[in-house]
Formats: C-alpha cells, sequence, structure tokens
C-alpha cells in the first residue's frame, strides 16, 4: 500500500484545488502542522444509487425462519 501523500498547513492552502483532485481519484493526503501529521482527507464512497424496488435482489438472503423467534427470547420477553 502507498503512503498517503503530506503537505503542511501553507502547502496544503496553496495548493487545496491540487489536493482535491488527488483525494477525487482515491488518493489519502495528510495535512500536518510542524512537521506533525494533524488531519487526513480521504474520499468519501461513492453514493450507491437505488433508484427502484428490488435493485437489491440477489444480493440479500432471508432464511425462512426469518420470523420465528428462539424459545429463550420468546420466554425472555414474556411471549410465550
Amino acid at each position: 500500500m502507498e503512503a498517503a501523500r503530506q503537505y503542511d498547513v501553507y502547502e496544503a492552502k496553496t495548493h487545496f484545488s491540487r489536493i482535491l483532485e488527488q483525494v477525487a481519484t482515491g488518493e489519502e493526503v495528510v495535512i500536518s502542522k510542524e512537521g506533525e501529521p494533524v488531519a487526513k482527507v480521504v474520499p468519501l464512497r461513492p453514493k450507491v444509487n437505488r433508484t427502484r424496488r428490488g435493485s437489491l435482489r440477489g444480493q440479500i438472503h432471508i432464511p425462512d425462519d426469518f420470523d420465528e423467534l428462539p424459545d429463550d427470547l420468546a420466554d425472555a420477553f414474556g411471549m410465550r
């Protein structure tokens, strides 16, 4: 794994647009103050586009006994 690029505060202010471009391509950038890392700029996770009902079909499995409460839990909740 490649080490994150590091900028001091002055460089980060001067090259902020460049830093954002690097992060947008998946890189992580560390901002330091007086040689000590103080922040990490990381890419946001991409937004999942679920536009319609059933978009996760085939990716999730719900077991047949999903709605059945185990005996010990039913007892604990006074459902027997």
